[in-house]
């Protein structure tokens, strides 16, 4: 039970950081990083939020229907904007993903547990969600690897880096992966507690 409330607490804590960050990359000079950035900071806080142990604090049930409506409201404009944009196809799988889990602990019997209690959602969906995670998870990881640079390689023309002192935190593609690896990691892990 206790290695169960550690993890539990290890993706509030992960999440939490995760969301923080998004909220940074919400300064962005670039618009379309912005909205993503505050889609990804929902997504982060409320999973931090899903994953406080139930030992801890049990929410009424009718903020697991709250947040289903909250993720749902999310997902409309990713379905609008993954016509032009791939990318946004997986930021509706989350929001999904949230609505879904949302209601699983709506819909399970008794006091409504965290997903650290497991034996809530429909195991289809479960797999079908835990697959895509994993595989995207292990897709962002490789994604992270740096690639061999040529010998001599380095000017501030192969790195994005200016005299100005580079491209500030909110502009960082890498740390951006990062943090939507971060995140697939914990949507693994709380899928897993399902």
């Amino acid at each position: 039970m206790q290695a169960t409330a550690a993890l539990s607490w290890l993706l509030v804590a992960l999440c939490t950081a995760t969301g923080t960050y998004c909220l940074l990359r919400m300064r962005s000079q670039i618009a379309e990083q912005r909205r993503t950035a505050g889609g990804e900071a929902l997504m982060g806080f409320g999973m931090a939020a899903m994953a406080v142990p139930a030992a801890v604090f049990t929410p009424p049930d009718w903020v697991w229907w709250v947040c289903a409506a909250v993720f749902g409201a999310a997902a409309l404009p990713d379905l609008w904007r993954a016509r032009k944009c791939p990318h946004h196809l997986h930021h509706l799988v989350g929001a999904g993903s949230m609505v879904y889990m949302s209601l699983s602990m709506a819909g399970s019997p008794g006091p409504h547990h965290h997903h650290a209690h497991g034996g809530s959602g429909t195991p289809v969906v479960t797999g079908v969600l835990l697959l895509y995670f994993a595989g995207y998870v292990l897709l962002s990881g490789v994604r992270l690897i740096p690639a061999a640079r040529p010998a001599g390689a380095g000017s501030t023309a192969d790195t994005g880096v200016t005299d100005s002192g580079g491209p500030g935190w909110g502009d960082r593609p890498e740390l951006a992966r990062a943090c939507r690896l971060s995140m697939g990691m914990a949507m693994v892990a709380m899928l897993l507690t399902m």
